[in-house]
């Protein structure tokens, strides 16, 4: 039977933890010890594995930042799409990333400073834009190599972004509403401190105002995730002159409308045609399968990961913005209907 490191460990009297480190010259053990640890492995014939070759030159490490926010960053596909297409390309160059994370910004900043701060981290890439956003000042403020996934609020013209025109794919989504006869076009999206949900939300508006139509403030209804209170949706569900269709900010939220549409007894296409944004498992899963505007979350990933390594590989690269295009995938959740 072959000599392993637990038998070098109890003939010495020490931890297995403690061998390892011999065999590695660890300067933090004694000679006494030392000596004790390469006797028994002498005596009982040990051969350690050669130690791992160190890197040439420090291995990169690029940090990816979520939103600050609670589970359901951790449900919403587009944040794993846009992960794997980082991590593939880091892989294909040999760079390890990081996922950072935080309940709050107030802890998703301290995150951020405890990776910079460690002198470990090249760059961070930020999987979302959001005003007044503490990270973003940080990193700024610092000098510190970042990319958003998303519109930069500040310093658009110095500031490394991808991003899909998500004003234009939601007018473009309202439009498809209004070509198959929809006059009462209703929006359901997220909280507007996000650069997406606001530009989506605009998109929607300024369809609506070139066609000439003027939509109830009630029309519009904003959901922070899935599992917030749906009232007023229910209350906008429940009038006469409801939506006959809408557009929704991502599929999650298309989901809650879903929900609201059964509780009402309301059927999906034939009494509301919903699209929504993503193109996630979700629109895929749900029954009927939603039309949906696939923003290729993938290859936003992929792009945001190629420009900041490229950044890293040469400083004085200056800042471009990168825009990823749309398009509409139809499915089964949207029908014609007569103009009113």
């Amino acid at each position: 039977m072959a000599v392993t490191i637990r038998d070098v460990a109890a003939l010495a009297g020490v931890s297995t933890s403690t061998v390892s480190r011999v065999c590695n010259n660890n300067p933090a053990i004694s000679r006494e010890t030392q000596e004790r640890v390469r006797k028994a492995m002498a005596e009982l014939g040990y051969e350690p594995a050669a130690p791992a070759e160190t890197p040439a030159t420090p291995i990169k490490m690029i940090g990816i930042v979520l939103p600050p926010a609670g589970m359901d960053t951790f449900e919403n596909n587009f944040f794993l799409k846009a992960i794997r297409g980082i991590s593939q390309v880091c892989n294909q160059k040999q760079i390890a990333s990081t996922v950072v994370t935080g309940r709050d910004p107030e802890e998703l900043l301290r995150s951020v400073k405890t990776l910079h701060l460690s002198g470990r981290m090249d760059g961070f890439i930020l999987l979302y834009s959001r005003k007044n956003d503490p990270v973003t000042d940080y990193l700024c403020e610092r000098g510190i190599l970042y990319v958003i996934v998303g519109k930069p609020q500040e310093l658009a013209g110095q500031t490394l972004s991808i991003d899909n025109d998500n004003l234009l794919a939601s007018r473009e989504a309202t439009d498809y509403l209004y070509d198959l006869g929809h006059r009462r076009i209703g929006y359901l999206g997220g909280r507007k401190d996000f650069v997406f949900a606001s530009d989506r939300h605009t998109g929607w508006q300024l369809s609506m105002m070139l066609h000439g139509i003027t939509v109830p403030e009630e029309y519009s209804v904003e959901m922070e995730n899935v599992h917030a209170s749906d009232e007023a949706l229910m209350s906008l569900l429940a009038r006469e002159d409801r939506p006959t269709a809408f557009v929704v900010g991502e599929d999650l939220l298309a989901l809650a409308l879903e929900r609201a549409c059964a509780k009402r007894k309301l059927s999906i296409p034939e009494d509301i045609s919903i699209i929504t944004f993503n193109n996630s498992l979700f629109s895929q899963l749900a029954e009927p399968q939603l039309t949906s505007v696939d923003i290729h979350s993938y290859q936003l990933g992929q792009e945001a990961a190629t420009q900041i390594i490229s950044c890293m590989d040469n400083p004085n690269l200056r800042p471009t913005k990168i825009i990823v295009p749309h398009r509409i995938v139809e499915r089964a959740s949207c029908a014609r209907r007569d103009p009113e």
